[in-house]
Order: structure tokens, then C-alpha cells, then sequence
């Protein structure tokens, strides 16, 4: 197998062949396998299955005989193979957001030319053409599922077709000495959200194939690691790709200094918390990739990462390929249409059957879910096509399996289907890794769990903000409440998406900002609550602030820039602090103390968290051994609210009431929320065992990476190996590599 060298696109330049060599070079060795007679074979009879059920559904395209559309078959085939390389380039030319646009009509033209050179062929007009193209794609997916018994063999064959193209330009003609040492490669895969403990069930129930072979076949182990608090996606990976652990106390936040609202599923704002985590420690720093990630890890190149708000750019041929293929966007379009139809019924099944805990699956979650789709299947691409770059790190968020069990719970048969697909595309990750430009080793991870229960709303019939507000009316000054409670996480990407396109130049970005121009601001596109919840709280500049995330909640008392102790506390509000302890749907309080620093209050006993004292029954107990650690840490983290509150947990089923109104939560203590998973090579070594926190993960990560050598001289050294790693990886990689 060849192998890139570390920097290949820089070398690409200056040794790219012409096209005409490589041209011949591939018909050269090109070889009439059993292989691929058979598959022009099945795509023959595929296509003429296909054009014959379109023209039949539609009265608007005709073919005069079988002689005719056996015709046709032929152009369609051999118009297609002409024209998508044209329109390949076309559409990497065009961008991104060009490219998505370009991938809807691709079909539609290919068959458009194809009935204008056809003699006994008709179609009435072009929108006819475009609706006989749609369904033509739709039956080829639902041929190609029951020929394949719903494998992606057609997706995979695409995507190393593409692997190849790029392994063409970026190899050279010749290996030098050092691109034959070229050293193994990293491959992270962030399955977003994926407690532990599931899917160590789901293995065992044979679930999840691939997953299961390697921990069966000792190619790979599996560890749980502990996340302590905030549980959210965005505090995970500032730990994990910077070892800082300090900057993000939540989902969201307000910070007094400034007195505004940050949200990190908006771009402008975790842009801004990404340049305080900055200082040449990001785990990509070395010509790594970041693909689909909250922030980059100083990453070259960064697709898809809200912290950037960028779409793959101009050189990004995996995302121009995928957006032109009939197996890469139009197949996802076909599968979400699936997957809502599919969702609608799984919602109507639920409130016939009345299951409880459950909240609302309609709105947003509707419009957004099929995006999951869309970009699962993007982001395969685009790590195929830098593994075929030889990039030698490549950290990857998949966010599927978190969106649906936010609303429906993390162990319910819709999020157990995810999670089947994720394994799914774990094994199609497998196959590609064949086509590499050097061996990878995989890790996979997730960033936090879930925990599932009744939310706080519909246990007590009334909202956290809507409690403090009433507790706070008994201070002697008047109450102006503000809150960050509403759902937002699902927007960050979809955001980062449309941010991008209105930013570039051309026919395209001009007609997304004239359709986004009620959403843009400082040309950043914010669709969702959370523009609207930040907008508010400035406007009305309230004298106190409500956060949500999960069972998380922070109350600030924003008249006063520093953090309150609890007499101050108290004497502006005197029944805020106890009226909250006394809430059946609190379970802890914690607030500093002047004399003890921050404490645990729970409504039969107190916990000081600084020397571990405890008065009456310890209110830490439901939250495990870790609780007192981990609110103390917390509590060092920035901008901390003035009060934390960590919901009640129901004793024997670890259900949770979360803050926001979703049935499967994380952020705060309680349950799967804080229980990770951590996959990886059975040859190496953890840097601690148990790996805790973020930043534990951050340094075992980089130990990793330094062992490959893929970590530059110029990095600094926050940690020394452990003494159990190995001097040397053992030669542990994708399976299909051949560990």
C-alpha cells in the first residue's frame, strides 16, 4: 500500500502528475475482474428496474418500447459517465453550499440529456425530468436495500472510487525514503452522547456487530470513562482537544463582566471561547483534521466545526463528490425522508401506547432530524477523503444517537436503532481504511451519557426560572427574572452550515442571505431560541439569570460582579437559597459560604465540599463517589452561576428531572450522564485507569499521538508517559487493514 507523507497536499504540488499519465496509469490497470463484470451487470439490470417503475408512475415520461429503454439504460449509463467529472469539477469550483445546490439537479440533468439524445423517448417538460430523476433515485435506493439486504455496499463503492481519485493527486509517482516510514495515523471517532454502560449491553446482546467482533477478537478494549460535570458536548471536547477544562461551565452561560449570554451552539460565540482556550495545545495542532466538532483542536483543516462556521472549502473534493453522487446526497435525502416518516409513526406508536417519560417529537426535531442523515453520511466522505490524504490525525463527531434520544431516552428502541447505524458506520470506516494512505489506529469515544426522566416542568407544572422568580419575589428589591431554559444544542451545527454559505461569494450565498436575512446577524445565521434567549436578557438586563443544561441549572444575581456568598445571597433574597433546598425537584444546592467555600445543601443535610464534613444525611450520596470532586471542580471552573442546582434522582431507577424539556439528558449528576466510553487498541496502554475527566482523556489521547509520533517537537509536554505504554504501538489498526 502506498503511503502518504505528512504534509501530502504540499507535496501533491510540486509532484502532482499530468492528468493524461494518470489517466493511462489507471486504464492500464484496469483488469476485467469477476468483480466488476458483475457489478456493471447489476447496475444494468438496477437502471432499467429503476427507468422502468419512473416511467410507469409517471405519466409524464414515455418510452415507445423495451428496445427504447434498454436504449436508454445505455445513455443514462455512459451520460452520466461523462458529464459527473464536468460537474464534479464544477461543483468543487462552486463551494460548498454551490455543491449541495449542484447535487440536487445533478440527476436531473444526467437524465435530461440522456432523453434528448434518445430517439423513441419523450418527457413533457424539465420539472418532470426533475421528478422522474427524484424517483428514479428513490427505487434505485429501495432496489439496491432489498438486492443488499440493507448494506451500503453501492455507498462504500463510491466512496473508494473517490479515495482513489484523491490518492492519484496527492501520492507521489515514487516513494522517497521518508514517506515509506511514514509513521501510523490516528483515527478518532466522537459517537456523540453514548453512555457506557449501553453500549456494553448492546455488545452483549449482539447488536453491534463490529464493535463486538473487535472486543471478541482482542483487537480492542473498552473502557468507562468519567466525565464529572458539566456533561455536555462542548465542555468535553474543550478538555479533550485542549486539556482545559476550566472555561466552559455548561451549555450556556452568563457572564457578569460583560453582562451577556453565551451559547455554544452559536459560531460567534464559541469562536470567542475557543480563542480563550487557544495557546498551541490543541490535540490537531499537527496537521490534524477536525470534521463536525464543537471546536477545531487547532486543527489545519477544520470541515464542518461550529467554532469556524466553515463548510468544506473549494479544495474539499469529498464534499463536491459526495453532494453529486446518486449515493451520497441524493441517498441521504431518500433515507431522511425515510427516517421522518418513520419517526412519525414511532411518536404516534408512543402516546398510543401512552409510554411515559416522554415530551413532545414534533417542530424542530422533526425539520432537524433528517440533517443527522445527511451528515452521518457527509462526514464518512469527508473522513475517507483525508484518510486518503494521509492526514495523520482525524477527530470526527458523530451527533445522531444524542439528538434522537434527547427525545425520546437513551434506551428506547429509536435510540438503540441509532446506535446500530453508528456501528454501522464504524464497519463501513473499516472497509474504507483499506484504501489509506497510511495505516490508522482507531479510537472511539463518546463526550458524555444520558439520563433519562420525567423533566422538571412536567413533575411540578412549573419551570425552574418560573420557581426562582416566585422565591425571589421576597427580596426587598424588585425582581426582573431572565432565563436560558429552551432547547438549543440541536442548532449548532445547522447554523455553522448556513453561517458559511451566507459568507461566500457567488449566485448561491447571494440567494441564502436574501432567504436568511431575518436570522443573520453580523453575518452569523442563528435559527433556534438561543439568539432570541440572549437578545432578551440584554434588553431586559434582569436582576437575576436562570441557565439550563440538563439537570444543571446556575442562578446569577447579576447586579453584582463578583460571585455571592450565601449571607449576601440572602439578605437580597432571604428565601431563595432555602426555598430552593426545600424543592422536591432539587436535589443539591451548592453556593459558597464565607467561612467553608462552597457547600452542598440538600434538605436533610449539608456537604462541605472543601474538607469533606458532612451535617445530617449527605445530600451527595444519590450522585455517586464522585460527586464531591466533581462540584468542586466545578465550582473553580469560569464563570460559575452564584447558585448550581443538580436535579432530584429518583433512588432505584437513577431518573432524573431535567431542566429543559427533554426526556434524555446530560450536563449535571444523575445516572449514564457522567459514564463515557472510551474504545481503543488492545496493544496500548491508558494514561490513568480509571481515565477521569476530560482532560484525563486530553492526556492519554496525546501520549498516543506522541508514541506515533505524530505530536511536533515544539509542543509542550503536560504530562510523562505512564510507565506501563509500551516504548513502541504495538501494530494495532482498523481491522481491515490486517492488525
Amino acid at each position: 500500500m502506498l503511503v502518504a507523507t505528512v504534509n501530502p497536499e504540499r507535496d501533491a504540488v510540486a509532484t502532482r502528475p499530468g492528468r493524461a499519465r494518470v489517466g493511462m496509469r489507471t486504464l492500464r490497470g484496469w483488469r476485467p475482474t469477476l468483480a466488476r463484470v458483475r457489478s456493471i451487470l447489476r447496475n444494468a439490470v438496477t437502471s432499467f428496474i429503476v427507468l422502468a417503475g419512473t416511467f410507469w408512475l409517471l405519466p409524464g415520461v414515455t418510452a415507445s418500447n423495451l428496445v427504447a429503454l434498454l436504449g436508454l439504460v445505455v445513455l443514462v449509463a455512459g451520460i452520466g459517465a461523462l458529464l459527473r467529472p464536468l460537474l464534479l469539477a464544477l461543483a468543487t469550483a462552486l463551494g460548498g453550499f454551490g455543491a449541495l445546490v449542484l447535487g440536487a439537479m445533478v440527476q436531473a440533468i444526467v437524465l435530461y440529456v440522456a432523453l434528448w439524445f434518445a430517439p423513441d423517448t419523450h418527457a413533457a417538460n424539465l420539472p418532470v425530468v426533475f421528478g422522474a430523476s427524484w424517483v428514479a433515485v428513490a427505487l434505485a435506493a429501495l432496489v439496491n436495500w432489498f438486492a443488499d439486504a440493507g448494506t451500503d455496499d453501492a455507498f462504500v463503492s463510491e466512496t473508494v472510487r473517490l479515495m482513489a481519485r484523491v490518492r492519484r493527486v496527492a501520492e507521489k509517482p515514487k516513494l522517497s525514503e521518508r514517506s515509506r516510514h511514514c509513521p501510523d495515523g490516528l483515527l478518532v471517532i466522537q459517537l456523540d452522547g453514548v453512555p457506557a454502560p449501553l453500549l456494553r449491553w448492546a455488545v452483549r446482546a449482539g447488536n453491534l456487530p463490529n464493535v463486538g467482533r473487535w472486543l471478541r477478537t482482542d483487537s480492542h478494549r473498552l473502557a468507562t470513562w468519567h466525565t464529572g460535570i458539566p456533561a455536555t458536548t462542548p465542555a468535553a471536547q474543550a478538555g479533550i482537544l485542549y486539556g482545559d477544562v476550566r472555561r466552559v461551565p455548561a451549555f450556556r452561560w452568563y457572564e457578569k463582566d460583560t453582562r451577556r449570554l453565551l451559547v455554544t451552539s452559536r459560531t460567534r460565540d464559541t469562536a470567542e471561547v475557543e480563542r480563550r482556550l487557544a495557546g498551541d495545545r490543541g490535540l490537531l495542532r499537527d496537521g490534524g483534521v477536525s470534521i463536525s466538532n464543537v471546536f477545531s483542536g487547532d486543527a489545519e483543516t477544520c470541515l464542518l466545526t461550529v467554532s469556524h462556521a466553515a463548510l468544506p472549502g473549494r479544495n474539499a473534493r469529498g464534499y463536491a463528490a459526495f453532494m453529486t453522487s446518486p449515493y451520497g446526497f441524493t441517498r441521504a435525502v431518500v433515507l431522511a425522508i425515510g427516517g421522518v416518516i418513520r419517526e412519525l409513526h414511532q411518536a404516534r406508536v408512543q402516546r398510543r401506547r401512552d409510554l411515559h417519560p416522554r415530551v413532545s417529537r414534533g417542530g424542530a426535531f422533526i425539520a432537524l432530524r433528517p440533517a443527522t442523515t445527511l451528515l452521518r453520511d457527509l462526514n464518512v466522505t469527508l473522513i475517507a477523503e483525508q484518510m486518503a490524504r494521509g492526514a495523520p490525525v482525524i477527530f470526527c463527531d458523530f451527533v445522531d444517537y444524542d439528538e434522537v434520544a434527547h427525545h425520546v431516552g437513551p434506551a428506547r428502541p429509536e435510540a438503540l436503532e441509532v446506535l446500530e447505524s453508528l456501528d454501522q458506520v464504524l464497519g463501513i470506516l473499516e472497509r474504507l481504511s483499506a484504501e489509506a494512505a497510511r495505516r490508522y489506529h482507531l479510537v472511539v469515544l463518546s463526550d458524555h451519557g444520558q439520563s433519562q426522566g420525567a423533566t422538571f416542568r412536567q413533575r411540578y407544572d412549573e419551570s425552574l426560572e418560573e420557581v426562582v422568580a416566585r422565591l425571589a419575589q421576597g427580596g426587598t428589591n424588585g425582581h426582573r427574572p431572565g432565563a436560558a431554559t429552551r432547547t438549543v444544542e440541536e442548532w449548532g451545527r445547522v447554523n455553522a452550515l448556513l453561517t458559511e454559505a451566507v459568507a461566500r461569494k457567488g449566485p448561491t450565498a447571494a440567494a441564502t442571505r436574501a432567504a436568511m436575512r431575518k436570522h443573520t446577524r453580523d453575518g452569523e445565521v442563528t435559527l433556534g431560541p438561543a439568539d432570541e434567549e440572549a437578545k432578551a436578557i440584554a434588553e431586559r438586563d434582569p436582576e437575576t439569570v436562570v441557565i439550563a443544561s440538563g439537570n444543571l441549572g446556575m442562578v446569577y444575581l447579576t447586579r453584582h460582579p463578583e460571585k455571592l456568598t450565601r449571607d449576601r445571597i440572602e439578605a437580597e433574597h432571604p428565601e431563595l437559597v432555602t426555598g430552593l433546598v426545600a424543592h422536591p425537584g432539587v436535589g443539591l444546592v451548592v453556593v459558597d459560604e464565607a467561612e467553608h467555600g462552597p457547600v452542598a445543601l440538600g434538605q436533610r443535610g449539608r456537604h462541605r465540599l472543601r474538607d469533606g464534613h458532612v451535617e445530617g444525611q449527605d445530600p451527595l450520596a444519590p450522585y455517586g463517589p464522585r460527586a464531591r470532586e466533581n462540584l468542586l471542580r466545578h465550582q473553580e471552573m469560569d464563570h460559575v452561576g452564584d447558585l448550581v442546582l443538580i436535579s432530584m434522582v429518583e433512588p432505584g431507577t437513577d431518573d432524573v428531572a431535567a431542566f429543559e424539556e427533554l426526556v434524555g439528558s446530560h450536563g449535571g449528576l444523575g445516572g449514564w450522564q457522567t459514564e463515557a466510553l472510551l474504545l481503543y487498541p488492545s496493544g496500548w496502554a491508558l494514561e490513568t485507569d480509571p481515565v477521569v475527566g476530560p482532560d484525563g482523556v486530553y492526556r492519554t489521547l496525546l501520549a498516543w499521538l506522541d508514541k506515533l509520533g505524530l505530536r511536533g517537537p515544539s509542543a509542550p509536554a503536560p504530562v510523562e508517559a505512564d510507565a506501563d505504554l509500551p516504548a513502541a504501538p504495538a501494530p494495532v489498526r482498523l481491522p481491515s487493514a490486517g492488525a
